[in-house]
């Protein structure tokens, strides 16, 4: 996730006015009118959840393929293998939060997928499923700033071994410099750090990864975006420099006590 346009760009009163009053610009109609269209859309709402069920059958047919490396993780309770971090259950979600090992904040962007997953994890855990974070970051870094958000859930550096790097979200200088693979695909400046999510399963000791996701692919995961693409504006996204232009941390927002999590 490229967050450098988050922090520059601030849009004028007169410019935000006049975009929200074309934004909402709509057709009216009756009741009657809206009802046949809501219909006709339903339709295509079905299609789509079709579709979506066919692609997660698919998605869970993808051969296996085994961890060759065991991993060094630091947590909180100790280093850890990847095997251990799934802590008595057989299947493990891992969420790649960009956090580099020099940063002194993670990335807003994948603060704001954080918050909303993190509640969500308690669920998780009902259906065999473990769901921790991982990032470059050291450890002590990761547990202030997990303090300073509210957040819940594990979080494991990897600063110490090559997970990051074998799972296509850090990248040494000289793939920055020339280019490397992200999200299954040639990428010229991947940049530092990037966001994604791999799963794993463990059968019989051994650990598989069995998925991963980045970029776009992260959409699902993200909730709020869900409920912004029910709404009139949408996600109201085309005016800015870049997509995610407008989020800040939840404790950044203008309005600090609407943002903040209890």
């Amino acid at each position: 996730m490229d967050t450098s346009a988050n922090e520059n760009h601030r849009e004028s009163g007169a410019d935000a006015r006049e975009r929200e009053a074309n934004a909402m610009k709509a057709k009216v109609g009756t009741r009657d009118e809206w009802l046949l269209a809501r219909r006709e859309l339903l339709e295509r709402e079905k299609e789509l959840t079709r579709l979506r069920d066919e692609l997660a059958r698919q998605r869970r047919r993808l051969p296996w393929v085994r961890a060759e490396d065991a991993y060094t993780l630091e947590t909180e309770a100790g280093t850890k293998t990847l095997g251990e971090l799934f802590e008595g259950r057989s299947q493990l979600i891992v969420y790649h939060f960009m956090f580099g090992p020099d940063w002194t904040e993670g990335c807003p962007v994948c603060s704001f997928w954080a918050d909303g997953f993190d509640r969500a994890i308690v669920h998780l855990n009902q259906r065999d499923i473990t769901m921790v974070c991982v990032s470059r970051a050291p450890l002590g870094r990761l547990q202030a700033y997990k303090r300073r958000m509210g957040w819940g859930f594990p979080w494991v550096s990897s600063l110490r071994s090559d997970f990051n790097f074998d799972f296509g979200v850090s990248f040494t200088q000289e793939e920055q410099a020339n280019g490397a693979e992200y999200n299954f695909r040639p990428a010229d400046n991947p940049g530092e750090e990037r966001a994604g999510l791999s799963v794993f399963a463990l059968q019989d000791g051994v650990v598989y990864r069995t998925y991963s996701c980045y970029a776009r692919g992260l959409d699902a995961v993200n909730g709020a975006y869900q409920l912004l693409d029910l709404a009139p504006r949408g996600r109201d996204e085309d005016h800015l420099p870049s997509p995610m232009a407008w989020v800040r941390r939840h404790d950044e927002y203008a309005d600090t006590a609407a943002g903040a999590i209890p």
